[in-house]
């Protein structure tokens, strides 16, 4: 019984690890969607024909239908990968929460034997 209890806390430790990690880039995704629909709420704004787009350390000046297009892109592709991790987040969670009932089951009975 106390190898299983055991399997079953490394198995919970690592799990909430793992969700930790998850959600820290989760996070992370949703400040970099944010960010790109303020940078594409401003292009719709704008009434230049041409903008500055930074490129590694350097500014260029790029079309502002082509920087709008890459915008969206890149917000359509890490809107689709935040809700990968959104679904692993969930996935993880409900992983955890049935290892801690288990956790709790062989506890309660451990208890009941002890007082026998």
């Amino acid at each position: 019984m106390a190898e299983i209890d055991q399997s079953k806390i490394e198995e919970f430790e690592r799990s909430r690890a793992q969700l930790y990690g998850i959600s820290q880039q989760k996070q992370q995704m949703q400040v970099q969607s944010m960010t790109l629909k303020q940078a594409l709420e401003e292009l719709e704004k704008t009434k230049e024909k041409r903008v500055y787009k930074a490129v590694g350390n350097i500014l260029i000046q790029e079309d502002t239908v082509k920087v709008k297009k890459d915008l969206e892109e890149k917000k359509t592709s890490l809107d689709l990968r935040l809700k990968t991790v959104q679904k692993q987040e969930e996935s993880l969670i409900n992983k955890l929460n049935k290892i801690k009932s288990d956790l709790e089951s062989v506890s309660k009975s451990v208890a009941k034997e002890t007082k026998k």
